[in-house]
């Protein structure tokens, strides 16, 4: 007999053990297992299988479904405040950079200004907005990043 034959009485003996066969295939399946004795073998070892789990039994702890329901809320609260913190962090990151170009624009222009009454040359006004306005604030933006949670200073 054809191999993909016995699978398909095989998946009919697992139906009719699950209760799940109609009454037509029930009718082809006993007589296929009378003329198979790879499928009556088949049926007798999916019945001890079944004889032997039946013996064993779980005790269930009646509050085990409620612990887990309540473990599971905990978490998925606590995932969820963790997810909405950084994005308040990067919020206060892009808005203090944004607040350190700005700014850095601005002082550009005022240095520019006073530079030519004191003679500077517009590459040292540059300089000076670079190293004593711009990477300070860029650093202390980065500080909000850095920073442990407590101690970001965001509210």
């Amino acid at each position: 007999m054809n191999i993909d034959h016995h699978e398909t009485f095989q998946r009919m003996i697992d139906e009719s053990l699950a209760g799940a066969l109609s009454a037509e295939n029930e009718q082809s399946l006993r007589e296929h297992l009378s003329t198979c004795a790879t499928c009556r073998e088949y049926l007798s070892a999916s019945n001890r299988i079944i004889a032997g789990l039946s013996g064993f039994s779980f005790e269930v702890n009646p509050t085990l479904n409620a612990r887990v329901l309540v473990a599971l809320k905990l978490y998925n609260t606590g995932t969820m405040r963790q997810h909405s913190v950084p994005f308040k962090n990067w919020a206060a990151f892009a808005v203090a950079l944004s607040m350190s170009f700005v700014g850095s624009g601005l002082v550009y222009q005022m240095a520019e200004r006073l530079a030519v009454p004191m003679h500077f040359v517009s590459a040292q006004v540059q300089a000076g907005v670079l190293v004593f306005w711009l990477l300070p604030s860029l650093c202390a933006a980065l500080c909000l990043l850095a920073a442990p949670g407590e101690n970001r200073g965001i509210a």
